[in-house]
């Protein structure tokens, strides 16, 4: 990438790197990195790591100061909707981070630019990258002031429904292990069919009915948030 686009890139997330090398990190994905070996390009997955943990302590401190009514799992279930791969591809739309990403041929032939996971991976790198750069005390005036308010204008999908989504995410950080869905039952008429669901994680077992799998899915999910929340309040 040349000066100007990452003059331009900072501009739009309103930071400006000291040490532009960070960014130009952030923005690498490891595609474009194993097709350049010859430069030894680092790709942008030690920055990812480092940002996903920035992200969601900075979120959690937050949503601590600002929901002092939440218990921990209304906590959760909102940090969840705000920091999952949906709603941090939808901020990497809006800012525009696709068209700034370092991608290989193949990645950038099969429309890297546009997908969810390798967006909201890169947009965790750039928090990283800016964590490194600018240390707390700037990254705390960043986030504050641009990251926050624009990642909660996102629209969440966890607040139209999407109880998995929910459930996984408070599941890998409370019990390490992700749930596990079984179908258990079907029964009427192919026009009508009712599909029966168990799901299981962390010793908790809940069943869910609907008219497809996956509104059973959704339907099982949704019991263990309410089990759960009613376990951490």
């Amino acid at each position: 990438m040349d000066t100007f686009s990452l003059t331009e890139f900072q501009e739009r997330i309103h930071y400006c790197f000291r040490d532009a090398s960070l960014l130009e990190q952030a923005i690498t994905h490891r595609s474009y990195a194993h097709e350049t070996l010859s430069e030894k390009i680092a790709d942008n997955e030690r920055m990812e790591f480092l940002g996903d943990a920035v992200l969601g302590f900075w979120v959690s401190d937050m949503l601590i100061r600002s929901h002092g009514d939440f218990t921990e799992g209304q906590l959760s279930r909102k940090r969840a909707s705000l920091v999952n791969e949906r709603s941090l591809a939808s901020l990497a739309r809006a800012i525009g981070l696709g068209d700034y990403l370092r991608l290989g041929k193949g990645e950038e032939h099969s429309g890297g630019r546009d997908k969810s996971s390798i967006l909201a991976d890169a947009l965790e790198a750039v928090v990283g990258a800016v964590y490194l750069d600018g240390g707390l005390i700037r990254l705390d005036e960043w986030f504050r002031n641009f990251f926050m308010p624009l990642l909660e204008k996102q629209p969440q999908e966890t607040h139209h429904g999407d109880f998995k989504t929910v459930l996984q995410q408070i599941a890998q950080k409370q019990f390490q292990e992700i749930p596990v869905y079984l179908l258990s039952g079907e029964s009427g008429p192919d026009h009508c069919k009712q599909f029966s669901v168990i799901m299981t994680i962390g010793g908790i077992r809940t069943e869910g009915t609907g008219r497809t799998k996956k509104e059973a899915e959704q339907e099982a999910a949704r019991k263990a948030l309410v089990l759960l929340e009613t376990d951490l309040t």
